[in-house]
């Protein structure tokens, strides 16, 4: 049974920092793409980042462009999002994912349960 399990998260004031990680098990994903969404209480999953099987190629959006990077440690199956200048309004639950496929293409395949960011003013 596939299982992606998240650490790092937390309670940080706005402008702080949290690193989280995300850690892949039964099966091999270290070279399948990976991404990282959030959901606020009464808003929609919305995507954050994704990056290819190589670590080569990442996406974000536009929102976090600039404060966020997602990186991966293919030795170790691991996913890590590190946030910087965090902002109230990335209060969230963060979920990391697994596809298939090299690329992050279509919906993933495989959550976390999530791990709760939670950013004061």
């Amino acid at each position: 049974q596939v299982q992606l399990v998240e650490s790092g998260g937390g309670l940080v004031q706005s402008g702080g920092s949290l690193r989280l990680s995300c850690a892949a098990s039964g099966r091999s994903f270290s070279r399948t793409a990976k991404g990282w969404f959030r959901q606020s209480p009464g808003k929609e999953r919305e995507f954050v980042a994704s990056i290819n099987g190589s670590g080569g190629s990442t996406v974000y959006a536009d929102s976090v462009k600039g404060r966020f990077t997602i990186s991966r440690d293919n030795a170790k199956d691991m996913v890590y999002l590190q946030m910087n200048n965090l902002k109230v309004e990335d209060t969230a639950v963060y979920s990391c994912c697994a596809y298939w496929g090299f690329v992050p293409i279509g919906p993933p395949d495989y959550w976390g349960q999530g791990t709760q960011v939670t950013v004061s003013s």
